[in-house]
């Protein structure tokens, strides 16, 4: 088993990563404060150049305000397709390179080079595959590396933009120590406000704290937290696999060809998986529809998309499979739908196709999923979702 003092993790995130591609694909917008994500003054801004930035404009901002903040900014509706093949392609280098690493969202990794310093040196090799990545893919990448994930991630923000960090066993604390509280994974501005209102602005602040005290203000979130500033993070890297998914089917008690229900019922199952997503805080890059014919026949068809845990994106999709592998003149015994390519990744990704009124609707219903179950609240599209024995005879002609 390797200590704390051998492990070697590498985190690796790709720089703005919308405007990065964006700019690799239209080189024009180079130099210039572009903003990713609706056009209209209702949307939201998914990412925005380090340009942008300069004038206060930060991601998930109205882009009212962002425009008026920073007025010349270029707008560029995000291409959900273009993000999905170069994210692809990053995982690809990766995984020919890397024996074990975590793909925690679409545009970041972490890898563990543990034991790998005895062959090349983990600092060396990382900065090669850092190179490798910039050379094949065009696009610019950080990297920090350090004995565990939270300090490599801080370290690579520190190393931002298109740089690397290396801080060693025993130099955690004093790396953290003169950064603001914010810095540290876990703390949102809830909780940040909650520190400052504590007089807590430095992470060396924190670090002096009584966990105790952490733990009084903040539960258990405090205790960890307190362990984040102080450089302590024994989580591991969690294996990568594409073959994730989740899925949900359901056979008829008699075969039937009602096709509204049959879409009604995709509908509900999409809508449920769609908020499991959410709720694992994942995203999912494929989707899969199964049919079963009352013959036994089993048919199904996938289509790869964007990644996205967006339930009108995914609803949109299923339908489309649905129509194309849907044979109208068999009785269909089972359906079913299946998310796969699952990766870690907050909604945000989803931010530049989504106003603010559609951003607060899915935190609202899923809020009510939380505290009342998942089928408390449904599209009435996907009602008959919920009703297992409904007449699978409607709508057939006699």
């Amino acid at each position: 088993m390797i200590s704390a003092n051998n492990r070697s993790i590498a985190h690796m995130d790709l720089d703005s990563f919308f405007v990065s591609v964006s700019c690799l694909e239209h080189p024009v917008l180079k130099g210039k404060p572009v903003l990713i994500g609706g056009t209209g003054d209702r949307g939201v801004v998914a990412s925005c150049s380090y340009e942008a930035r300069a004038f206060g404009v930060h991601s998930a901002m109205p882009m009212k305000l962002a425009r008026r903040l920073c007025p010349d900014a270029v707008v560029v509706r995000g291409d959900y397709e273009r993000y999905s093949y170069y994210s692809d392609m990053i995982t690809d280098i990766i995984s020919e390179s890397v024996p074990l690493y975590e793909k925690s969202s679409i545009d970041e990794f972490y890898l563990d080079l543990s034991g790998m310093d005895r062959f090349f040196g983990c600092y060396k090799w990382a900065t090669e595959l850092r190179q490798k990545i910039m050379k094949e893919s065009g696009l610019p990448i950080s990297f920090g590396l350090s004995p565990n994930k939270t300090v490599s991630k801080v370290a690579t923000g520190e190393a931002k933009p298109n740089g690397q960090m290396k801080i060693d066993f025993g130099a955690e604390k004093n790396f953290l120590a003169p950064l603001k509280v914010n810095k540290i994974p876990m703390v949102g501005d809830k909780t940040y406000n909650i520190l400052r209102s504590m007089g807590v602005e430095k992470i060396s602040t924190l670090q002096q704290m009584p966990v105790e005290l952490m733990e009084r203000v903040l539960g258990e979130n405090g205790i960890s937290i307190w362990r984040k500033a102080n450089g302590i993070d024994n989580s591991p890297v969690v294996p990568y696999s594409e073959r994730k998914s989740i899925s949900t089917e359901e056979t008829f008690d008699q075969d039937t060809i009602d096709v509204s229900r049959l879409q009604s019922l995709l509908v509900g199952m999409t809508d449920k998986l769609a908020f499991q997503l959410r709720d694992e805080n994942k995203l999912t890059s494929c989707v899969t529809v199964k049919i079963r014919y009352s013959n036994f026949d089993t048919h199904t068809m996938q289509k790869r998309i964007a990644y996205t845990a967006c339930d009108h994106t995914l609803i949109a999709r299923v339908k489309e499979i649905f129509d194309k592998l849907y044979n109208r003149r068999l009785l269909v015994r089972l359906i079913g739908v299946r998310f796969s390519h699952l990766v870690g990744g907050g909604y945000q990704i989803n931010l530049f196709e989504d106003n603010e009124e559609m951003i607060r609707l899915y935190q609202a219903m899923d809020k009510v999923r939380r505290r009342f179950g998942d089928g408390s609240v449904r599209r009435a599209i996907g009602k008959d979702s919920g009703r297992k024995n409904f007449n699978p005879f409607n709508g057939m002609s006699r």
